[in-house]
C-alpha cells in the first residue's frame, strides 16, 4: 500500500516567515555570495511587506504580532554583508 506523509510546512518558524516575506516583498534580499539578507533601505518594499503580514498572516498569529515581527527581522538585518570586505557584495 502507498502511504503518503503529510508535508511539513515550508517555513517552521515566524522569524522564517519574516524573512520570506520581507524578501518577497523586496525589503531585503541576500549577498549573493555568502547568502547573508541585507536591508534594501526601501520604504516601499516595507510598506508592501507590512500590507501582506497584514493581510494575511501564518495561521495562528495576529496582524499586529506579524507585523512586529517584521520589523524585528529587518531590525537585525544589516545594509552590508558581514563577510563581505569591500563594498560591491
Amino acid at each position: 500500500m502507498l502511504m503518503t506523509k503529510d508535508r511539513r510546512p515550508a517555513i517552521r518558524t515566524l522569524r522564517g516567515w519574516a524573512l520570506n516575506v520581507l524578501q518577497e516583498a523586496g525589503a531585503i534580499h541576500e549577498c549573493e555570495e555568502h547568502g547573508w539578507a541585507k536591508d534594501r533601505a526601501d520604504p516601499h518594499a516595507l510598506a508592501h511587506a507590512i500590507d501582506l503580514a497584514r493581510e494575511a498572516p501564518p495561521p495562528g498569529v495576529a496582524p499586529d504580532d506579524a507585523i512586529a515581527e517584521l520589523r524585528d527581522v529587518l531590525d537585525s538585518v544589516g545594509d552590508t554583508c558581514p563577510e563581505c570586505r569591500d563594498e560591491d557584495c
